[in-house]
């Protein structure tokens, strides 16, 4: 999609720095930004809406990320988004990260 000149905006876990470095080595340097939306895993727990922490947390899914498996928090990320910051707040940035 981006040799097709598309923005490409993908969303999720993604918990290992090695897969997330072995994404970006696929891209040029211009080409792909990190954003890490720093949340908390009470955070995560707090609105889980489909009950999947508490599974995991009785042992029903096993490896489930930040549960039974961890999470490797981006060393050097292009943009850190806080889930304390107004959604609004988070776009701001977000929108003006990319304008520049």
């Amino acid at each position: 999609m981006v040799d097709a000149g598309l923005v490409v905006l993908t969303a999720f876990i993604s918990p290992f720095r090695s897969e997330r470095d072995m994404a970006r080595q696929m891209f040029e340097s211009d080409e792909f930004i990190e954003v890490f939306v720093d949340t908390p895993l009470e955070i995560c727990e707090q609105r889980d809406a489909k009950g999947l922490y508490k599974k995991a947390r009785a042992g029903d899914i096993p490896n489930f990320t930040g549960i039974g498996s961890p999470y490797e928090e981006p060393e050097h990320p292009d943009i850190t988004l806080h889930p304390s910051q107004d959604m609004a707040d988070m776009i701001a940035k977000l929108s003006a990260f990319l304008s520049d």
